[in-house]
């Protein structure tokens, strides 16, 4: 089985990171593939670089998904998510959606915490309209971005086990949710430092999609073919 990993920001680095965690984590017989977006942001950290970044996630789909037999999209905050399931055939998850079934598993109200400023809002929207509003106890950001923690994840250590236990102690968080690949394989380094499970979004995206792959393909309704300028040419014809 062939699992296709989407990394909807330009930084080849993150990509082999996720494939890299992916295939540690694999069963025999699961290939993981990465595609990293062709256009966009080094890391995803506002509203209009979430939005490019959908288009771009969407446009490596159509570049990539072929023979896949699952897709992950590893950004944190699923842009495109959405959009990808509507034009694929096999199971697509999202790194935001599967952390948030990981933690609501094990506890009634999640806590985020994740890298920059921006990104608080966006979240809150987020899960409220995947209908998770009332589990969701807030989201904390810390000041280091995403990208920058991945450069430096041991210096964040501190600020992020900070941010953990507000989350639990002051919003009533009963798990935490590190959210972002730049964050990936840091939740097991805060073991011991915060009173609530923390949860992994790379992790959890990962598991989620082994599982769902292999499943049966789904029949995908019929569309009406789309009219577009100005897209790649694997775009265009999925679209159309």
């Amino acid at each position: 089985m062939r699992i296709l990993v989407i990394n909807a920001n330009t930084t080849e680095a993150i990509t082999e990171r996720l494939v890299a965690i992916g295939r540690a984590m694999a069963p025999p017989g699961v290939v993981f593939q990465g595609a990293t977006a062709r256009f966009g942001a080094r890391y995803i950290a506002s509203r209009a670089a979430s939005a490019v970044a959908a288009h771009a996630a969407l446009d490596a789909f159509a570049e990539h998904g072929a023979g896949a037999d699952a897709v992950l999209l590893g950004c944190f905050g699923d842009p495109g998510l959405d959009a990808i399931r509507e034009v694929s055939p096999v199971p697509v998850l999202g790194l935001a959606d599967s952390a948030a079934e990981a933690a609501m598993r094990v506890a009634r109200r999640f806590g985020i915490v994740t890298g920059g400023a921006a990104w608080a809002p966006m979240l809150t929207e987020f899960f409220a309209a995947r209908g998770h509003a009332a589990r969701l106890a807030g989201v904390r950001t810390v000041a280091p971005s995403g990208g920058e923690i991945a450069r430096d994840p041991e210096g964040a250590l501190a600020i992020l086990a900070e941010a953990c236990r507000a989350s639990a102690e002051l919003d009533g968080a009963e798990a935490v949710m590190l959210g972002g690949a730049g964050l990936a394989g840091l939740a097991a380094k805060l073991e011991g430092r915060v009173p609530v499970p923390v949860i992994c979004s790379v992790e959890a995206g990962l598991r989620a999609v082994i599982a769902a792959a292999g499943t049966a393909p789904a029949v995908l309704p019929p569309r009406e073919p789309v009219e577009t300028v100005g897209l790649s040419p694997a775009l265009a014809a999925r679209l159309g």
